[in-house]
């Protein structure tokens, strides 16, 4: 897994490449939190997620509350077929915001 983090002019867009499951959830989950707390606005891009499991969308639901709660802002900038799968099946599309898939 990899992730990259780019900050610009309080937008952070952390991009996650690999697979987001439970061996990667508590890494993710630091990454994830401290552009929340350093941001404005979060863009996260997961196109290039191979795996996703029930860990990589509790980690994105955290995120979803926690800029709720803190006035921040958090969108989904792109997702791949094996994210755009769970999100599907648990009716999260709108929750999200508009995404686009990964050709």
């Amino acid at each position: 897994m990899e992730i990259r983090v780019q900050d610009n002019n309080g937008l952070s867009t952390v991009a996650i490449e690999g697979e987001m499951n439970i061996y990667h959830a508590m890494e993710l989950k630091s990454v994830v939190m401290k552009a929340l707390d350093e941001a404005e606005a979060v863009e996260l891009d997961l196109s290039g997620v191979s795996e996703f499991d029930s860990s990589g969308l509790q980690i994105v639901l955290l995120a979803c509350r926690e800029a709720e709660k803190n006035n921040r802002k958090l969108s989904v900038k792109a997702s791949s077929a094996p994210v755009d799968s769970v999100i599907e099946l648990f009716c999260l599309g709108g929750l999200l915001g508009r995404r686009e898939r990964k050709a």
